[in-house]
């Protein structure tokens, strides 16, 4: 008999805390204002449409993502290059480095028409760039 008493005792206790856990759903509070405005009825207000502002931002935000993903950068020369793109910085080359480029594709144009290759490249490519 001793033993059902204590299995009985035992059973009582362990599931004890399982009730007194258990409240009615209906009497629950939401425990902060975020939490209660979660679970008001959504009021019927219309989206609003972003500003010109906000889309030019958002714009530049996109082509700067894809430029970086082209890119493949990730983590800080992500970030910085996506510092300098959104405030305008990334506009591309300067006028000197596009004059550079210009002539090292005319200079390597004429060296491939000439059929240079080894030092008589080198040294023509370096005179033409000079130049």
């Amino acid at each position: 008999m001793k033993p059902v008493i204590a299995a009985l005792c035992c059973l009582m206790l362990a599931a004890s805390p399982l009730a007194m856990a258990q409240t009615k759903t209906d009497d629950k509070k939401p425990a902060t204002k975020t939490e209660a405005a979660k679970t008001e009825a959504p009021k019927a207000e219309a989206k609003k449409e972003p500003s010109e502002a906000q889309k030019k931002q958002q714009d530049l935000m996109k082509a700067c993502n894809e430029k970086a993903g082209t890119k493949k950068l990730a983590g800080e020369e992500r970030k910085k290059f996506m510092s300098t793109c959104l405030k305008g910085e990334d506009a591309g080359p300067s006028a000197k480095q596009k004059a550079q480029q210009d002539k090292m594709t005319a200079c390597n144009k004429t060296a491939g028409e000439k059929k240079l290759a080894g030092e008589e490249r080198k040294k023509f490519m370096s005179t033409c760039l000079s130049g």
